[in-house]
This record gives C-alpha cells, structure tokens and sequence, in this order.
C-alpha cells in the first residue's frame, strides 16, 4: 500500500472507488443493490470535487450489467467493475459470470452481505439481510465455481488491495473473472485512505528458442499439416500474428464450430472453413492454436497426426473434461510464440509446401463455389431462408468495419460462413448460456465507438435476454445497435434432438412436439416501439434489404433498430 492524500474519515465506498481508479477500470457496471449506497457516496463526493473516478452505467438487471462488462472487456482486454447486489444478485447474474469465464475476459465482479445482521452498534445494515438475502457460506462460496478466484474482503483496510488483487489476478491468463464479497459493514467502516498500488499490464511469458526450434521441425518435415483455432483472435495481436504464421509456412487454418471470436479472415485462400473432420485420417501434423477442445467427441483421436498445442495455459482448470492428445506443448504468450515460428519458416520443401498450397487453394475455391450456390438458391426461394439474411448483411456491412456478436444456435454456421467477417475484433460468439446476447452487443459498442454493432439472435435466444433492461441500457447510455432476429417460431434445437432420439417415437407418429412452440409469441420487434427505437418485422425476400438498410442508417444517425425476419427454417 501507498499513502495517499485522501482525507481520513471517508469510509469503504470512497476505499472502492481509489481501488477501481488504481485498477485503470473505465466503468463500474452496476445492479444497483443497497449495499451500494456508499460507493453512491463516494461518486458523487468524487464528482462534485472534480475528482477522477471510473464511469458509472445505473442497469437494470444483473445479466446485462455482466454482460455488458464481458462485451467491453472482450475489446478491450482490461478488466472492469461489476457491482451486483448480495447473493440473489449473484445468482442472478451467474450466468453471465460464467459466460465471461468461458470468453476469458478480465473483470472483476463484487456483491455483499451483512455480517452483523442488526446486531452490533453503528449503522443497522436493515432487516432484509437477516431474513432473505442472507446465505449460508457467503456469496463467495457461491461464486466459487464460476469465477476464476473467489474471496471475502475482511476489512476496510485491506479491501483497496483486496481489489486490485482480483483485478491482477482476473487479467493474467487464463483471463476471466475474480468475484469478491465486500461485506455491508466493511463499506461502511471508516477508511483511513491508504489506497491500492495501480496495476500494470501483465507481464509475457516465452516459450524457449529451443522449443520454437524443435516445433519448427515437426513443422517443417509435415506434408500435410493444418492450424485448428478457437480463440487465437482474442488475445493482444494474435489475429495478426496467427496471419502471418500461417502465410509464412502455407498452412491452412481451421475455425470449428467452437471458435468464440474472429481468428482469421474467413476470405483468405488459407481459411479452410470449420469442419477438422477432413484432415482427421490426413494431416501429419495438427497445430492447435488457442484450441480449448478440438475433437469431438473427445476421445475422436486423428489417426496418425502428431499434435502441437500453442496456448499460453494449455490445460483450462474451468473445463470439467478436456482432451488434447498433445504430443508438444509451446506454452506462453500465443502471439508471440507465433511470431516466433513465422520467422522460422525457412529451408522449406518447395515441392511440398506447393502442392499444399494448390490443394488448399483449390478446397477455398469449392468453399467459395458453394457459398455462392447456397446464396442463389436463397435468393430464388419463396420465403426468407437464413443464408439469404446472412448473405444480405454482409453486402450492407461491407467496408463499415462492423463488429457482429452472434447469439444465434442453429443458425449460427450459416452466420459464421455467409458473413465472412475477415478483420480482428469483428465478431464474437455469446458463450454459456443463452440470454446474453443484447448486453454483450451494448458493451461491444461502448468499446468500439463509432464502429457498428450487429446482434444476430435467434427467437428462442431472444426471449431468454433481459429485453426490458437491455433497451434501458441501449438507450439511457446511447449505445445504438442492430438487432437482427433469425425468427423461425421454434426452438430448433430442441425439436432437432427431440427427432433425433426418438425417430420413431410417440411424438413422431401424433406430431405432439412438446417445449418447441413459439408461434403463440408477438411480434418480437414490437417490444422496441415504447423506447422509441426503429422496428421492422420482415416476411417476404424482397423487403429483406430494404428493411435492413432502413434500420442501419437508424443506428448510424444513433437509435437502435430491431429487425424481426420470420425465416424459413
């Protein structure tokens, strides 16, 4: 601790506050709650004497105070309050916690408790915290599971520090969230001002030139090798680097179904699409980059490629069950370690390196003639299908550096593939659970400024999002975004499995599908129209782009537009 110049006689609120500042946190995202009222104090106290202190966002709900911190932070790559209230307000938002860990963004999370529930002198902390809010354990133990590091902050004279410790802790890899439990009582003991150190960005950690060396290799000696990645496009620089890796050995990259971020331009010769099923008996060599869990199911090993994991920490400790068959490990900062290799590719078998080249170029082509076809055949069916929506935002975003967020499920490869997002930071997808997806696309544009902000979402995802809160936020802090909702009147997945256990089943035989139905819903777009934003709600191919170009240049002039498309399937 340092000694600073703050007047003794403030209490844990204003101890809350310097510790977020030292953080370097832009924002405290909150759920208000009433343990909150003296970091309230402290903000205003901070405000009226032109003091610095982080931006507070006044939210509506737990799911979309998290989630917006998981869309800022999934930008930029820092970590950033969230304030909630007690356990029930951790419960709440747990979800979104656990989103956050599954993304690997840095925050730091906080609600209370009361530990003298009315019985000690001084302030009387009220009476719902001895008879509802109250659980046994702490709300630290709660957390526990889904949250990187999980504490109690026990006095007012070590919370700052406490603070800035989760901060430290909730950045370094894996990155993910810290929760702390800031007692009613610890805020409101007085703080004699000792405030937290700030804290720098995270140091780097190296592979040896002798593993790069020996990877270089393998790489080397590989006919057939290939780059499967998930989330090498999160990291600091790691899009960039994952390009120039792959260009400088010719080695086509593969983003599974499981890739949470854009990793690699969907429009490069040396994108090979999502499936690592075609190189399971084939490739020689699989180089997985940032690759949580490549195979499915787990225990589907390839047949007789060698496996290198680049990854700054390989084993995830949040993944209940992982399997990576590694037979090398290159562990520390990706980007680097990329780099690294990229400036090894030398003394290569030009024969070799030439026809994989030609092979690849030649499976980008059939991609390529595929997408277009599935396109064509969109555009002459009667109705909406989703390739058509896909294919039609692309052609509108192309050249306004958009960022889209996706919360789409069965939809989602038809996004993925017909968007063909191809620069960083252009597209995520919400992770664990549905119901995120408005919040995580209003922190995305509080992080990305100007740049636009496109949330694909399916009917069924759509009606688990706080909505209600959402538009509160969307509007009450000028976030303007487009929702685009992929609304076939069913939830697709359910009905998928449902069929696919039980082809011949009951429900087969009378078409009693139960917990599938959304027809009996209104029209989604309506729930927009009392917060004065644009709407549109599309039935037919040829209003499709009208409508769509009716509701960015909404967005644009700063109203977030809700585009309701009934699809085919």
């Amino acid at each position: 601790m340092t000694d600073s110049n703050n007047m003794p006689g403030v209490d844990g609120g204003d101890a809350v506050v310097s510790a977020f500042n030292a953080v370097g946190a832009d924002y405290l995202f909150c759920s208000s709650g009433s343990e909150w009222a003296p970091v309230w104090e402290a903000l205003a106290r901070r405000h009226r004497d032109a003091q610095p202190a982080p931006q507070y966002l006044d939210l509506t709900h737990e799911t979309v105070a998290v989630g917006m911190a998981t869309g800022y932070g999934l930008v930029r790559r820092r970590p950033q309050g969230v304030l909630l209230h007690a356990a029930p307000g951790l419960l709440q938002g747990s979800m979104a916690v656990h989103g956050a860990l599954l993304a690997g963004v840095p925050m730091v999370v906080a609600s209370s408790e009361s530990t003298t529930y009315g019985d000690a002198p001084g302030h009387d902390p009220g009476g719902q915290w001895y008879r509802n809010l109250s659980i046994v354990g702490g709300p630290h133990g709660v957390a526990r599971p889904f949250t990187k590091w999980s504490n109690e902050a026990a006095s007012v004279h070590t919370l700052p520090t406490m603070i800035s410790r989760a901060a430290e802790l909730s950045w370094r890899a894996p990155a993910g969230p810290a929760y702390l439990n800031i007692p009613l009582e610890i805020l409101l003991q007085e703080w004699d001002g000792r405030e937290a150190k700030p804290v720098v960005t995270p140091g780097s950690t190296h592979s040896s030139p002798e593993e790069a060396d020996a990877v270089a290799r393998m790489i080397r000696e590989a006919a057939n090798p290939v780059i499967v990645t998930e989330t090498a496009g999160r990291e600091a620089g790691g899009f960039e680097a994952l390009v120039g890796f792959a260009e400088a050995w010719d080695i086509p990259v593969v983003e599974p179904d499981s890739a949470v971020c854009a990793n690699f331009p969907r429009t490069h010769p040396l994108h090979a699409g999502s499936d690592i099923g075609p190189w399971m008996d084939t490739a020689d060599l699989i180089l997985l980059v940032n690759c949580r869990a490549p195979f499915y199911p787990p225990s589907r090993r390839p047949a007789t490629a060698q496996v290198v994991v680049i990854d700054e920490v390989p084993q995830r400790p949040h993944i209940a069950y992982q399997v990576l068959f590694a037979d090398r490990y290159l562990e520390g900062d990706v980007a680097n370690t990329l780099r690294q290799l990229a400036k090894r590719a030398t003394d290569l078998d030009v024969a070799a390196v030439t026809a994989r080249r030609a092979e690849q170029e030649h499976r980008h082509a059939d991609e390529q003639a595929a997408i277009d076809a599935a396109e064509a055949r969109a555009e002459r069916d009667q109705g909406i299908d989703p390739v058509l929506v896909a294919a039609t935002l692309r052609r509108l975003l192309d050249a306004q550096d958009a960022v889209v967020v996706d919360e789409t499920i069965t939809h989602s490869r038809v996004v993925r593939r017909h968007l063909r997002t191809e620069n960083p930071d252009s597209y995520f997808y919400v992770q664990g659970g549905l119901g995120q997806g408005i919040a995580v696309a209003l922190g995305v544009k509080l992080a990305v400024g100007e740049r636009p902000v496109v949330l694909t979402v399916g009917d069924g995802a759509f009606t688990y999002n706080p909505v209600i809160p959402s538009y509160d936020a969307a509007r009450a802090h000028d976030l303007p975004v487009l929702i685009v909702i992929f609304n076939n009147r069913v939830y697709k997945s359910m009905n998928l499995n449902h069929r696919r256990f039980y082809p011949e089943g009951a429900a087969a035989e009378t078409g009693e599908w139960l917990g599938t139905d959304l027809h009996r819903l209104p029209r989604l777009a309506r729930f927009a129209e009392p917060f004065g934003m644009h709407t549109e709600t599309v039935d037919t191919p040829d209003a499709l782009a009208p409508a769509l170009e009716r509701a960015l240049k909404a967005v644009a002039e700063g109203t977030t537009a809700v585009v309701d498309v009934l699809v085919t399937r």
